[in-house]
């Protein structure tokens, strides 16, 4: 059975025509959209669960806040913030809950202050577990790092862009970018990095 063809509207006409009461139009936008929306939640929460929360979270505020969308941005502009404010919102809700000692995630017999993920970086070898490895490195920095990275370099976000759906200025993503390559690049090698969001 073959899919529906494509709906030729742009996305800023689907909105409008979601605002309108069609009620196909707000479910187009989300199939053009929803496997990239997806991938940016997973990445910023590391967490198949949240992500997927997150997701769901994003587009109720998108479909209850559409009369809102004035065009000043593109909607992947808009949807991208929505989405990553709803990953911001629970991990803050998720940092008010107990968290686990890092020493349940350290190897036995004292390794240095290493993570159980720089650890298995240093046994592992291609690509699948290189991914693996940059995946758990990337949970462990600080979210405001991690968020401007999975934009910009993981989704091929212009900086600009990245900064209206973070709603920050230019240089403070390409700050959060640098530090967070740096402190990327320390996890992978097993060293501790330091610094701040």
């Amino acid at each position: 059975m073959s899919e529906a063809p494509l709906d030729p509207r742009t996305d800023a006409e689907l909105i409008a025509a979601h605002v309108a009461g069609d009620p196909d139009a707000f479910g187009e936008v989300v199939r053009r959209h929803r496997d990239r929306l997806w991938a940016v939640a997973l990445r910023t929460t590391g967490d198949r669960e949240e992500a997927a929360d997150a997701v769901q979270d994003a587009l109720v505020s998108a479909l209850r806040a559409a009369g809102r969308f004035r065009g000043e941005s593109a909607v992947t502009t808009w949807l991208h913030r929505i989405v990553v404010n709803a990953c911001l919102d629970r991990a803050r809700r998720r940092a008010a809950r107990p968290a686990r000692p890092l020493e349940e995630e350290t190897g036995a017999g004292g390794d240095g202050g290493r993570t159980g993920a720089a650890l298995a970086a240093a046994d592992r070898t291609g690509s699948v577990d290189a991914h693996l490895d940059v995946t758990r490195a990337l949970a462990l920095l600080p979210e405001a790092q991690r968020t401007a990275l999975v934009l910009v370099d993981m989704y091929d976000l212009p900086v600009a862009e990245a900064a209206q759906v973070l709603d920050v200025a230019v240089g403070t993503v390409k700050s959060r970018c640098s530090r967070g390559r740096t402190a990327l690049a320390a996890l992978l090698r097993g060293d501790t990095p330091g610094g701040n969001p």
